[in-house]
């Protein structure tokens, strides 16, 4: 797993899957991991719960060491926001997470106001978007 994602890392991907209805997330956290596949759902081994992972295409290569694969997975543990509205994370996010608005394949994704928990932005109020979504 790596935190520090690059866009190269996800030049090969095709797709993101999401198992949850992320519209209602502020944030979801992402990783970089080594996959035996370039796609499927793939095994899960946090402390709570996957919400969606990349598919890359085939011209992507295997690791010559590991023959395992480098995808995104998004992820949730059980005390972050969506669990624990006035937690840890009522009032920002943790390093990995990113608002999943700002997602697709073979972009990186980014923290907005939303997801830190902060005042809905100005473009938010304009389109009548408040807090929590």
């Amino acid at each position: 797993m790596s935190s520090l994602i690059s866009e190269n890392d996800l030049k090969h991907e095709t797709e993101l899957v999401w198992l949850e209805d992320v519209s209602r997330l502020d944030y979801v956290r992402q990783s970089l991991d080594r996959l035996p596949t370039r796609s499927g759902r793939p095994a899960y081994h946090r402390d709570g719960r996957m919400v969606g992972y990349a598919v890359i295409g085939t011209d992507a290569k295997s690791s010559r060491a590991s023959g395992t694969f480098r995808r995104r997975v998004f992820w949730l543990l059980p005390h972050d926001r969506d669990s624990e509205p006035d937690g840890l994370y009522a009032g920002s996010a943790p390093a990995e997470a990113i608002d999943p608005q700002t997602l697709e394949p073979t972009v990186k994704g980014r923290k907005t106001e939303r997801s830190e928990g902060g005042p809905p932005s100005s473009a938010m109020r304009e389109l009548g978007i408040s807090l929590p979504l």
